[in-house]
């Protein structure tokens, strides 16, 4: 049964992971499945019902036959399992703030939602490209290129800086 505090599935990825461990023969038995996912036979029969969860066992089937029984499909499985302990640590009132932190920053990590940086390290700061079409040849359209080079800053004689409105930027035109 599904035991994340959410409850949206009645089946959780392990049991399918599970299944489709003894289907290729390297896992335990249905009994032992059974009784460590504290199911009856009759709803492991009902899952077999549900297209998603069948779905979802002939992917991993696919990944033990093709990649083996790799590393990183066992820390997959592993780590889905402790989402639930990292879930009941987060909401414990005993635990420090710090450590909920660590938790909650760790699990946006792992879930691939930090915020990407579009910083780029090569100085290049974007940029625009404009292609105008002055008829239907190619050779009638025009291309320009416009990149930005950084604005030098001028000290004032108070000790501030402004930008150096008089510095223009690169253009180049390109007939294509």
């Amino acid at each position: 049964m599904d035991n994340l505090p959410l409850h949206h599935t009645k089946w959780n990825d392990r049991l399918a992971f599970d299944v489709a461990l003894t289907l290729e023969g390297s896992g335990e038995t249905v009994n032992e499945i059974l009784s460590r996912h504290r199911i009856q036979p009759a709803d492991l029969l009902g899952f077999n019902q549900d297209p998603v969860f069948l779905r979802k066992v002939d992917h991993y089937r696919g990944e033990i036959r093709e990649k083996g029984l790799t590393f990183r499909l066992k820390a997959r499985a592993q780590a889905e399992e402790l989402l639930t302990t990292s879930w009941l640590l987060i909401h414990d009132a005993a635990v420090s703030p710090a450590v909920k932190a660590d938790l909650i920053k760790s699990t946006v990590k792992w879930a691939g939602l930090e915020p990407k940086d579009n910083i780029s390290t090569d100085g290049g700061g974007g940029g625009v490209k404009i292609t105008i079409n002055l008829g239907p040849n190619p050779q009638d359209s025009r291309t320009i290129d416009v990149t930005p080079t950084p604005t030098p800053m001028l000290e004032d004689d108070d000790g501030t800086y402004h930008a150096d409105t008089d510095h223009p930027y690169d253009v180049a035109e390109h007939v294509s």
